[in-house]
């Protein structure tokens, strides 16, 4: 029989970068605001300590040439749970965006895989985080990259405009994630494609024992299991869908890669 027991995790893989430990905090999706706003704070704070040198980083998850195309401060802001680029398999001239880009460490390494053909969009909602970005963009130098504030549940680009998305441990953050699938579907040109790292729930892991687990800002209380995953894809359009476990990250929780298409 399958022991469904949980128990508070308060130190959870960079799920309390530069701050307060994560811990559940009873929000549940009706309280997107509150939800919103928890995660902004969380992450502006985060790019502040940042900036002023603090190492917010979750190490491991870029490798030694990656790092070295990098500002330092865009490696010290990156609060991801993994590496989309491994999964993206980005290609010269394409257009890929990054929902919630941080501090611009994947929109900038995409910007070098795509060449000055293509073009790296990020999207971000927190001042703080933008700054640091397009700072970190002007000292590598990079020229066709865009950064844009926004929510993932509305993105501020046309209709088929973009060939792949990425996402670094950020769709767990929303609390409508139905739009930000139908969202993603309608800026992804036909045959596009999806290759995000993200935090996932086991399907026993009820949302209720998902929050008690750690809060929404910690990347827990509001991750979807595996089969909430493929079923959200599914109802927004998407094909050849896969959602692969890679590692721990919580009790019940793993981080993994998600894939899809666009037909």
């Amino acid at each position: 029989m399958t022991d469904n027991t949980v128990s508070t995790v308060t130190d959870i893989g960079g799920g309390s970068c530069c701050g307060t430990p994560a811990a559940a905090s009873g929000l549940g999706v009706g309280d997107g605001e509150a939800i919103r706003e928890q995660v902004r704070a969380r992450y502006a704070d985060a790019a502040t300590r940042a900036t002023e040198g603090a190492q917010c980083g979750t190490d491991g998850l870029y490798g030694d040439a990656e790092q070295g195309e990098l500002p330092e401060a865009a490696l010290r802001a990156s609060l991801g749970c993994g590496n989309p680029l491994r999964v993206a398999d980005l290609n010269p001239g394409e257009t890929v965006l990054d929902l919630g880009s941080g501090g611009g460490i994947d929109v900038l390494l995409s910007a070098r895989r795509v060449g000055p053909t293509g073009k790296a969009y990020g999207l971000d909602m927190t001042d703080e985080m933008l700054e640091l970005a397009r700072r970190n963009a002007a000292e590598a130098g990079a020229t066709n990259v865009e950064f844009h504030q926004g929510h993932i549940e509305d993105i501020p680009l046309p209709d088929a405009s973009v060939d792949v998305i990425i996402s670094n441990c950020v769709i767990n953050l929303s609390a409508d994630k139905p739009s930000v699938f139908a969202e993603m579907h309608r800026v992804l040109r036909p045959g596009g494609r999806i290759g995000i790292s993200d935090v996932v729930a086991e399907d026993h892991l009820t949302p209720e024992q998902r929050g008690v687990v750690g809060d929404w800002s910690a990347c827990i209380a509001g991750a979807l299991s595996r089969t909430e995953y493929l079923d959200g894809l599914t109802a927004a359009g998407f094909t050849d869908i896969s959602v692969e476990f890679t590692g721990a990250y919580a009790e019940s929780m793993h981080a993994a890669i998600i894939r899809a298409r666009r037909p």
